[in-house]
């Protein structure tokens, strides 16, 4: 968890996430800040954000990034349009239950429902076994939906969370053909995070004039700075044109940061400082 205490006050508070209760949102959310008293989940990740700018909740998590997966596309878009702030980050490991209805045997299963990045980390156990792999809106909801529907020939694909609250028994753990599986969640308010000292990251998303040379030149005024991540985007408001989206390691009140930033924001035709926030250290281990 990312240290974001002195950016909220004591009382208790809410954080959105999207997806069902189990889904490995919600784990996030529970870590995201100290005094969570509720999680509330949300079907999209717009929604979540909306819940946050309206208020409905005081906080909201969403998926950036994952070890193994990559880039999450509909989050990076989402923040070059919101006003909201990122105030920190929290990593979870990704760690998936096979499970299935109690008294449910793994020679009774035919199909596998979960989320289809969850049934791609595990290609090694659904054709070891030939089951069919259905790709369902997320991991905690086929759990849900499986517990509603009552089919005994199926199996889902989700967190140890999810598996208890609906009832499901867990069949195999750690399922992930790979162990290193985490993702990475960022924190958003509608503020902007408290002043402290801890190690910072800041998140830049620009865009430069289509001429050749000026993205190098742009990038040149990053130079000296460790960026943690760099992607091109597709822009959504002009047909082959592209977003910058950047990490860099560094609070951007750091003078070395500041100027670099400064010379990005001169040259680009586009630019907006995502955030600057206190980076999650010891969670991936």
């Amino acid at each position: 968890m990312t240290d974001v205490a002195s950016t909220h006050s004591s009382s208790a508070v809410t954080v959105a996430f999207q997806g069902n209760p189990g889904a490995y949102g919600e784990i996030a959310a529970l870590n995201a800040v100290p005094n969570t008293q509720a999680t509330c989940g949300y079907p999209t990740f717009h929604e979540v954000a909306r819940a946050v700018e309206t208020g409905e909740a005081d906080y909201g998590v969403l998926p950036v990034e994952n070890s193994l997966m990559g880039a999450i596309h509909q989050t990076i878009d989402l923040l070059s349009e919101t006003d909201l702030h990122v105030i920190g980050e929290v990593v979870v490991r990704v760690s998936h239950c096979l499970m299935a209805l109690p008294g449910v045997e793994l020679g009774d299963i035919r199909k596998v429902l979960s989320q289809q990045p969850a049934l791609d980390q595990c290609t090694t156990l659904i054709r070891k076994h030939n089951w069919r792999p259905v790709a369902a809106h997320d991991t905690a909801g086929s759990a849900k939906d499986l517990a509603v529907r009552g089919a005994r020939d199926e199996a889902v694909i989700a967190s140890s969370r999810a598996a208890e609250l609906y009832g499901m028994n867990i069949l195999a753990r750690e399922i992930e053909d790979e162990p290193f599986n985490y993702t990475r969640f960022i924190i958003l308010a509608r503020h902007e995070p408290a002043v402290s000292d801890v190690p910072h990251k800041t998140s830049l998303v620009f865009a430069v004039r289509h001429t050749p040379g000026f993205l190098v030149e742009t990038l040149n005024e990053l130079r000296g700075l460790n960026l943690s991540r760099i992607e091109s985007r597709p822009r959504r408001d002009r047909a082959w044109s592209y977003l910058m989206y950047v990490d860099i390691e560094g609070d951007a009140r750091d003078p070395q940061v500041a100027q670099a930033l400064a010379g990005v924001l001169r040259k680009a035709s586009y630019a907006k400082i995502i955030g600057s926030y206190p980076r999650a250290l010891d969670t991936v281990g």
